[in-house]
Order: structure tokens, then sequence, then C-alpha cells
């Protein structure tokens, strides 16, 4: 009798094991500066499987070729989803600033639920529920659509990237500028809003369904992070407050290709956050260390990690 149950025992062990399920997550984006950390993250587990996305034909043949399990996905051809999605139990969520968004967003979704995906995660913005931003407003749409959809959610908020600073917000000429007036900012780094994301992805719908995750880990003026900027390069650099009309000018210069709604979109959430209709904008909400276990990243540890990129674009 004490064998065959220590025999029963081992089989049952053994059985668990096989037909223990590894979740494959679906991650949009992941060639691109958030998702990209997402997937590295990802793929250092064993915990999941992990399945990227391109809208590029031949970089799916080319990473498919490197052993990778990756599908062809273009948004704007819903024909491509379903195949995507086949198999696909977690669901990573990032769509560009653009009204079609809402399009891509609501196919998506819909495609979500007839693939049996059980766990959607959606990168949206620091908003409140009444705001009247544009580009604010249709992430708020989606997150609401994915609420009714039946499908478990979790939705993260992140504030500024602090990656902007080496793009459109890059200092010049010396100077670091902000667009909206002399109200401050709150900043996240995208290694932070990856760690979050990952960590969420792995860990599953049951621990984090139905959680809103907001990241805004420190709020900077143009001021403070002038002063940032020059301890760290060791080069002076002034901060100037610049208004939403000068964020106008920069889009209807004729020197950035961007679609008119998110233009438009873009210099309204500079007009409400300059007089104040946006005052949350400028607050301190930092889950980062509820879900990771480790303190935020500082404006100033990631200017020095980031200090090459920074005077290269000097």
């Amino acid at each position: 009798m004490r064998d065959r149950n220590h025999f029963s025992g081992d089989i049952e062990k053994t059985t668990m094991s096989e037909n223990a399920i590894i979740p494959t997550v679906l991650v949009l984006g992941s060639t691109g500066q958030i998702g990209g950390l997402i997937t590295e993250r990802l793929m250092n587990s064993t915990a999941v499987k992990v399945r990227i996305t391109s809208r590029r034909k031949e970089e799916v043949e080319r990473q498919k070729d490197l052993g990778k399990d990756i599908v062809y996905l273009d948004l704007d051809k819903p024909e491509s989803i379903g195949k995507a999605l086949a198999g696909v139990d977690r669901l990573f969520v990032l769509t560009g600033y653009t009204v079609a968004m809402l399009t891509q967003s609501k196919v998506l979704i819909d495609s979500a639920k007839k693939a049996g995906v059980g766990h959607i995660v959606h990168l949206g913005i620091f908003g409140e529920w009444d705001c009247t931003d544009p580009h604010f407003a249709w992430h708020q749409l989606i997150e609401s659509y994915i609420k009714t959809s039946g499908i478990r959610w979790t939705n993260l908020h992140p504030n500024m990237f602090m990656e902007n600073v080496l793009a459109f917000f890059a200092p010049k000429g010396g100077r670091f500028s902000t667009y909206w007036g002399k109200q401050r900012m709150g900043w996240v780094a995208g290694e932070d809003i990856a760690n979050v994301a990952a960590k969420v992805l792995l860990d599953g719908p049951e621990k984090h369904h139905a959680k809103d995750y907001w990241m805004s880990t420190e709020v900077l003026d143009a001021f403070d992070i002038s002063d940032i900027l020059s301890e760290v390069l060791n080069k002076k650099i002034e901060g100037e407050l610049k208004s939403h009309e000068d964020f106008k000018a920069v889009f209807t210069g004729g020197n950035i290709e961007v679609e008119d709604w998110y233009a438009e979109g873009a210099i309204e959430f500079t007009r409400q956050v300059s007089n104040g209709e946006m005052g949350y904008i400028g607050t301190i909400r930092n889950d980062v260390p509820f879900i990771t276990g480790k303190p935020a990243i500082t404006f100033k540890q990631w200017a020095v990690k980031h200090k090459g990129q920074l005077l290269s674009n000097m």
C-alpha cells in the first residue's frame, strides 16, 4: 500500500508538471521604446511565452529566422488580428496617439474576446475621469471599452515620460524648455513603466485584475530639470518657461509631421496644463514600488544613465 501511494504521488506530480500551462503574452509595440523594454524583461523569464508583432512583413521573416515567436499584425488591417491572437492568454495594448486608435483598439478588444484572451494590460494616460483633452479622452474611452468587454484588465497610467527629454524636449542651445508656463509636471522613467507592465503580465490577472496603477514619480519644472542636467552634464543649462502658444508654433511651423487631430490634442494639453485645468498632472502618484518592490528611478538617476544621449542631442 505504501509503494502504491508513493507511485500514485509520482504520477500526480508528473501529470501536473506535464499539464502545466505556460501563458502566452502578446506585446504590441514590441519594437518600440516601451514595448521593447517590456519584451526584454518578459523574455528573461520562463514563466511566460512571449509573442511579438510587427507590421513589416520582412521584419517578421527576419525574426522568425532567429527563432522568435513573431506574427504579422497591422491594426489598420483587421484581417491580420485573428491569427496574431490565436492561443494568446495575456495581451499588452499600446496604441499611437491618433484618432485611429479608437477604431484600432475596439477591433483589437473585440478580437481578443473572440480569441479567448484572459487578461488585457493597457498603457494609457495620467488623467482624471472628466478631463477634456482629446487624446486623453481617447484613451479613457478605450479603457472603458476594455472594462465592459468581460476580459480581465489592468490599466497603467504613466505621466510624462522622462525619455521625452531625449526627443521633443531635448535641451538645445544651452536651454531646456517646457510649454506649460509656471505649472509643474509629473515625470516617470520608461524603464519603470516597463518594469510595472512586465510584472503585471508575469503575475497575471489573479493578482492584478481590475487594478489601476499610477506612475507619476517625481514632480519637476523647467528650472528643476535644467539644474539636474547642468550637474549631470557638467554644462550650464538654463530653464525656460514657454507657453502653449509657443508649442502651437512648433507644430504649425512645418518642421514636424503629425496628424492634425494629434497636433490639436497636444496643443490643447499644454493649454489646459498652463491654465490649471489639469492641476493633477503636477502631482506625485507613485505605484511603482508597490508593484516592482523597488524605488522609482529619479530624474537624476535617469539623466546619469542617458548622459551620452543627452550630450549627443545638444
